[in-house]
This record gives C-alpha cells, sequence and structure tokens, in this order.
C-alpha cells in the first residue's frame, strides 16, 4: 500500500503581496484624492445686539427700553473645501466663506495660502474661492454620471471640527442612502435634490467633497440631521450637477442670476379651498391675481389655476413652489402642472427677470 501523498506547505506570501491585497478601490480613491482636499480658514465680521446688563429699571419704566448697541466683532471658522483646477480654483459652502473677509486655504502637505472669494450663492450654499499658487495644484474632476446609485459606495473627506489643520484630510465611508431629497430651508439655503449618505459628515467638513468609488465629485457635503451636533449617519450632499453648474455662473459673473419675476401671486391650498374648487386633496398654490402681460399671464395662466408640479415634481405649498423656480434662471422656460374646472392642464412659463 502506496503512502498517502503529503500536502506541500503553502509558502508565506511576501509583504508586498499582503499589502497589494489590502488595497482596494476605496483605498485607491482616498490615495487619489486626499491631494486635493484642503481645510478653509475664514474670518468673518458679525454684528451682535449688545444690550447694557446695568441699565436702570426705573429709567426703563418711564422712558422705555433703550435701544440696543449693534457692535461688530471679528469671528473665525474653519471648514472644508476641495480643489478644482490646477490653477488654484476651490469650492466649498456659502455658510463657511460667503461672508469672509479673509480667507486661509491650508493644503495636505503643510503649505497654507492666502485666498479670495470670487462669488458665492446662498440658495445653494456654494461658494467659489481662488488662490495663486506658484506651481500646479492636484484637483479633483466631477464625475461623468450626474446621478449616483442609490447602495453606491462613496466616500466623504474633509476637516471635522477643524482638528487636523494643514494635514491629510480624514476620510468616511458609506453609501448613497438616496437621492432626491428635499429639506427645509436654512438661513437663505435652499437644499432640494440633495444626496443623501450615511458617511460620516461633522461639523467641519462642510464643504468637502463626497466622491464615488472611482475618486469622482458626485457631490459637496453641506448638512447633516443630528440631534447632537454629530453624525448619526444622515448626511446630505449638493448634487455634482448642480455645484458645476452655479460654480461655471460664479467663475464667468461673480454670482447667480436670482432676478426672478413670473408676476404670479398665489396662496397655500387649504381645507376650505379644496372644498370650494372640489380638489381631492389641499395642496398645492392657487393663483389669487396676476400683473398684466407678465410671464404668468403670458403663458395662459388665470386665477384659481391650482399648480400642482412644476417639471413633474409635486408643488406642496407656496415655499415649495418657490424653491423649485430656484432650480432655474431668468429666461428658463418651466412645464407647470395646473387643475383647472377639475382638469388637469399643462402651461410652458419662460421666466422673466426684474427689471434693475
Amino acid at each position: 500500500m502506496s503512502p498517502a501523498p503529503q500536502r506541500p506547505e503553502s509558502p508565506v506570501p511576501p509583504r508586498d503581496e499582503i499589502n497589494r491585497s489590502r488595497e482596494t478601490a476605496l483605498t485607491r480613491a482616498v490615495d487619489a484624492v486626499a491631494p486635493a482636499v484642503v481645510s478653509v480658514n475664514v474670518t468673518a465680521m458679525e454684528q451682535v445686539r449688545y444690550r447694557d446688563p446695568f441699565s436702570d429699571p426705573f429709567y426703563e419704566f418711564f422712558y422705555g427700553r433703550r435701544r440696543p448697541r449693534v457692535l461688530q466683532r471679528q469671528v473665525k471658522s474653519l471648514g472644508s473645501g476641495f480643489v478644482i483646477s490646477a490653477d488654484g480654483y476651490i469650492v466649498t459652502n456659502d455658510h463657511v466663506a460667503g461672508h469672509a473677509t479673509a480667507i486661509t486655504i491650508a493644503f495636505p502637505d503643510g503649505n497654507t495660502l492666502e485666498a479670495k472669494l470670487l462669488g458665492s450663492d446662498p440658495a445653494s450654499d456654494i461658494a467659489l474661492i481662488k488662490v495663486e499658487p506658484d506651481k500646479p495644484l492636484p484637483y479633483l474632476a466631477f464625475a461623468a454620471n450626474p446621478r449616483p446609485i442609490v447602495g453606491e459606495w462613496v466616500i466623504a473627506l474633509g476637516n471635522p471640527f477643524g482638528l487636523f489643520e494643514a494635514t491629510d484630510p480624514t476620510v468616511t465611508i458609506g453609501v448613497v442612502s438616496a437621492v432626491g431629497r428635499d429639506l427645509q430651508p436654512q438661513e437663505g439655503h435652499i437644499y432640494r435634490d440633495m444626496i443623501q449618505t450615511d458617511a460620516a459628515i461633522n461639523r467641519g467638513n462642510s464643504g468637502g467633497p463626497l466622491v464615488d468609488a472611482l475618486g469622482e465629485v458626485i457631490g459637496i457635503n453641506t448638512a447633516i440631521y443630528s440631534e447632537s451636533g454629530g453624525s448619526i449617519g444622515i448626511g446630505f450632499a449638493v448634487p455634482g450637477d448642480k455645484v458645476q453648474r452655479v460654480v461655471k455662473e460664479l467663475r464667468d459673473k461673480g454670482a447667480v442670476d436670482r432676478s426672478y419675476y413670473i408676476g404670479l401671486y398665489g396662496v397655500n391650498v387649504n381645507a376650505r379651498i379644496a372644498r370650494a374648487l372640489s380638489l381631492n386633496s389641499a395642496h398645492g398654490v392657487v393663483v389669487d391675481d396676476l400683473d398684466p402681460n407678465s410671464p404668468a399671464e403670458s403663458a395662459g395662466f388665470q386665477p384659481y389655476d391650482v399648480i400642482v408640479a412644476v417639471e413633474g415634481e409635486a408643488v406642496e405649498n407656496q415655499s415649495d413652489f418657490v424653491a423649485r423656480l430656484y432650480d432655474f434662471r431668468p429666461g428658463d422656460r418651466i412645464h407647470c402642472s395646473v387643475i383647472r374646472n377639475g382638469k388637469t392642464i399643462e402651461l410652458v412659463m419662460q421666466i422673466g427677470r426684474q427689471p434693475g
């Protein structure tokens, strides 16, 4: 009887082979993206109302309270951003740099440069700044496919809480949790069609990039939902296609044209109005009045029309309607779904521009 064959011992893989096995598409993406992610140090002036804590109650009883003094103070803050061109254009959030009087950019290699605010758009919460480098900078490209895939891996990069200035950015990884999320307006920022992700985004990450597994930008980290102030896995990014459009306008003109005019005045549909107009539900905007020869009148709007959708997206109320208009510019043509006399019709309106 022949002896059983002996299994040869497995050779121990060399160290470089083990290291290669640790690399993934995500680690390669981080390695490519990180050099273009920066810290944005901002100095801004803030107005503060000051009331004398030692004011005389007796005087105030007879003569009324003194008007509080308005003082200005210098405040410093820190956010994130990313380079989008070799000659030094940098994208961040409006709420990071929109009111800056001085900006310093700290790069991962330890260098710092003074920056200039070229333009900012509060509505989309996007700002464009510029440095003057002495050599070409590493920069990021936006994804060719503007619509991310729900469930795909994404990477959020930035400087959380301003802890690690002038060094490599902090990296968090998650997935696209949802797309097309609409949030409530906050301090003039209108957050529509946002990308939701569970990649951890904390204060200070604002303005940093959200990239896919190819290392291409699909959004800009902007907001979180949190009761504690820290990440609970519900973060939001402005989608890359919107960022590109706004950045182009800021680069070319220094501002985004928000001089909308449609000449339409409406009120929210409530239960009473819904009953009076025989509507199935109490949502939408009912036209109350129109300016003569206005874009709305030219489009065929009439009093008591109920606007229920713009470009196929439902309109719940006036705020929703106005926010939807902010996706467009004066001169754009938009399709509106309107209920008139119990029937749904489609009207096409070209957004006008306010004089001056």
